[in-house]
């Protein structure tokens, strides 16, 4: 294949994969070095190791390793004055390094270095003595709570055996990651599973700039893996499947659960609610069953997630704090106490998300083809985060096997991760503060805005190609909709037609 040749996909065989040295220009460019783009008479799908999802599993490794040497630095130790191993966070280290994660802190924060903790029923009082004191409990959701505590007892567990001469936290970092780092394999396997003819389009989940920055920043691994599987149960049609694994990430971070409002939608289209019934019906009972024995135990400590988030403010890098910080507005609530709840803030917030429903639910009913499930999961979950009050840096990790499977296009989707990723820079370098020379909230806050607006530009594109599907790279290739199951191939059965003018009178 010569190089000119390149964009010429009009023979391509639709049984066979779909090669991305020979349908994408940054994939052709990037083998310049080893040979070029894929030849003509070369057969695709031989190799009986190195296939593309071994290769993206082995760069998913790759990826990950270097994203714990990034974080390593904030798992140092130092001997006090007393003779004590301690962790060494002075002088800033975390936003020096840039490693900071909250894995690290939240080890005694949690109270989890303590034998006796069990989360939701261990509280404990902050800022005792004060105006705002307040009891508190084990901040995030059950699974979520549950994956922290057990790596606490495997961290007692592996010190108590004498199996590693290091501090509590470093251990409980490092067995943490582990897991992390599995739940990401899990990821990359799953969207490689489903992209079905494009399984090197895998590589971009296991790659990721935000894979390298935020693997390990926290624990939204977990909820990734279990969307990323969900969506793969429903594209092999098994929604019973689908609906617990998705369940269960509910039960780690809220997000999956938009999937089932995607499904609804499009089974509505096509006539398969029964279908969808199946999959909403085990995801809530999935996620009942790992909630309610929690909430029925420890009412008080299982509702601290919920209670929260309610009385949570702006986030530093939500749309309404950069807002606020350039123009001057008080914000919809004014200036609140610690920890009150910002009432007005909270209503706009779950007014436009049922606006956000409404739009993309719109955009399915009324598309001439009917969208693909992964661009309306990327639609939906980007406007929630456009629009929620927190975006915590890691949330982005949940747009990329979403991303990658509503619009494989290389050299789009690794702009937006890498400017994501980059927000990462100034962020640190603003909580690193003046005294430390480090930047003002602006440089920080003008890359979020940055950020938006290249998450918004990559939804307009969704948009486009929703009603343009020629223009859409999976079904250019001859694919429906690899990810729906059911809905691949199905007819409309249901259909908002949009009004037209009429045509002019001659």
């Amino acid at each position: 294949m010569q190089p000119d040749e390149i964009g010429d996909t009009d023979s391509l065989d639709t049984t066979e994969r779909v090669a991305p040295t020979l349908t994408g220009p940054l994939a052709a460019s990037a083998t310049s070095p080893i040979g070029g783009p894929l030849g003509k008479h070369a057969q695709i799908g031989r190799q009986w190791f190195w296939t593309p999802l071994r290769i993206a599993l082995l760069v998913a490794v790759a990826a990950l390793t270097l994203s714990w040497f990034g974080k390593a630095g904030c798992i140092q130790q130092y001997t006090n004055d007393q003779g004590q191993q301690e962790l060494d966070w002075r002088t800033a280290r975390p936003y020096i390094a840039m490693c900071y994660s909250d894995i690290v802190p939240l080890y005694t924060a949690e109270r989890l270095d303590r034998p006796d903790t069990f989360p939701y029923r261990t509280s404990w009082v902050d800022d005792q003595g004060k105006p705002n004191q307040q009891t508190r409990y084990m901040e995030y959701p059950v699974v979520t709570g549950m994956f922290q505590w057990v790596n606490a007892k495997l961290t007692a567990g592996w010190l108590d055996a004498g199996l590693l001469s290091a501090i509590p936290v470093a251990v409980y970092f490092n067995i943490t990651a582990f897991w992390l780092a599995l739940a990401w394999l899990v990821t990359v396997w799953a969207v490689a599973r489903t992209a079905r003819r494009r399984p090197w389009d895998a590589i971009l989940v296991a790659a990721s700039p935000l894979v390298l920055v935020h693997a390990f920043t926290n624990f939204d691994a977990l909820a990734t893996a279990a969307a990323a599987a969900g969506v793969l149960a429903w594209a092999r049609k098994r929604p019973v499947l689908a609906g617990v694994l998705i369940g269960f990430g509910g039960a780690a971070k809220f997000y999956p659960l938009l999937l089932l409002g995607v499904l609804f939608v499009l089974c509505l289209r096509t006539g398969k609610l029964r279908e969808w019934k199946r999959t909403t019906v085990a995801a809530l009972a999935t996620w009942l069953a790992i909630n309610v024995p929690i909430a029925f135990t420890y009412p008080d400590g299982w509702w601290e997630f919920f209670r929260r988030n309610t009385a949570r403010a702006a986030d530093t890098d939500s749309i309404y704090n950069v807002i606020s910080e350039f123009s001057g507005w008080p914000g919809f609530d004014g200036t609140l106490g610690a920890w009150q709840t910002p009432a007005v803030l909270n209503t706009v917030t779950a007014v436009l998300f049922l606006i956000v429903c409404a739009a993309v639910g719109w955009v399915a009913l009324t598309a001439p083809t009917r969208p693909r499930v992964a661009q309306l999961g990327f639609l939906l979950v980007a406007a929630f985060l456009l629009i929620n009050k927190v975006w915590s840096p890691q949330y982005s990790l949940w747009l990329v096997p979403l991303a990658v499977l509503a619009v494989p296009r290389w050299k789009i989707l690794l702009t937006w991760m890498a400017v994501d990723a980059l927000v990462w820079v100034p962020r640190m370098m603003y909580y690193l503060g003046l005294d430390h020379k480090g930047l003002t909230i602006e440089w920080f806050l003008g890359m979020v805005v940055i950020r938006d607006v290249v998450v918004i530009a990559l939804c307009a594109l969704v948009v486009y190609e929703i009603y343009h599907p020629e223009r859409d790279l999976v079904r250019k290739f001859g694919d429906d909709d690899p990810a729906g199951g059911v809905l691949d191939g199905a007819d409309d059965k249901f259909l908002i037609r949009a009004k037209r003018a009429a045509p002019p009178r001659p």
